[in-house]
């Protein structure tokens, strides 16, 4: 049974950080992708940031470059989503994913495989 747990999150002024953490246990195939959506109320959920954790490839939003990274930890089945210079509009529920592909993050709808996390609230206040 595949299992994604999330940490972090928060509250933060504008210009500041927070960091999210999501542990996968139990997917069903190596390497996959895992990343990040956000929605905020009234708006869709978009794409923030992934990783394929066979290579170490790494997709970001346009509203997130310069200012989110994501890298891979312990072993590769643990990413961190490192929010720097944050904006009020980075608020949002933020969920983690794994999918057996990238193409989530490109736009695609996630695969049969895809599982989501249970998502972690993210405000940022001006």
């Amino acid at each position: 049974q595949v299992q994604l747990a999330e940490s972090g999150g928060g509250s933060v002024q504008a210009g500041g950080s927070l960091r999210l953490s999501c542990e996968a246990s139990g997917f069903p195939m190596s390497p996959y992708a895992m990343g990040y959506f956000r929605q905020a109320p009234g708006k869709e959920r978009e794409a923030v940031a992934a990783l394929w954790n066979g290579d170490g490839r790494t997709v970001y939003a346009d509203s997130v470059k310069g200012r989110f990274t994501i890298s891979q930890d312990n072993g590769k089945n643990t990413v961190t989503l490192q929010m720097n210079n944050m904006r009020p509009e980075d608020t949002a529920m933020y969920y983690c994913m794994a999918d057996g592909t990238l193409s989530a993050w490109y736009g695609a709808n996630p695969s049969p495989l895809s599982r989501w996390g249970q998502g972690t609230q993210v405000t940022v206040s001006s």
